[in-house]
């Protein structure tokens, strides 16, 4: 069974073959943001791809336009929702800054508990 890991967070889970990389985040309560729900309609779900690019469906144009409008792209690149691991090993990804602004953008109470957390609360 393949696995996905998320860095920087060290989350790691099992999923079946076929699984996005923002289905397996969903799963492992990894903060990657979905703004669109994972139809290729925004960047949010931008992530680098550190190990497993080779075993990821291949991107389309769609996911390459889209890709147009993240924060700094690189060659490993994808987006969570269209990147489907296709066959079994581990793939690690590290989340973007902006994927992860935009899950804590889509979660308030999740952020409000980890500045609360760091000491940052309101008083």
């Amino acid at each position: 069974m393949p696995k996905v890991r998320f860095e920087p967070d060290g989350i790691e889970i099992d999923v079946p073959v076929g699984t996005s990389i923002l289905e397996a985040s969903n799963k492992a309560h990894a903060q990657v943001g979905s703004a669109c729900g994972g139809v290729c309609a925004c960047s949010t779900c931008h992530v680098y791809v550190k190990q497993g690019l080779e075993v990821l469906s291949e991107a389309s144009d769609r996911e390459e336009d889209i890709m147009d409008k993240a924060f700094d792209v690189k060659a490993t690149s994808r987006l969570g929702c269209q990147s489907k691991i296709q066959s079994d090993t581990t793939v690690v990804v590290e989340i973007s800054r902006e994927s992860r602004q935009a899950f804590l953008d889509e979660h308030p109470d999740i952020r409000a508990a980890l500045k609360a957390a760091a000491g940052g609360g309101s008083r």
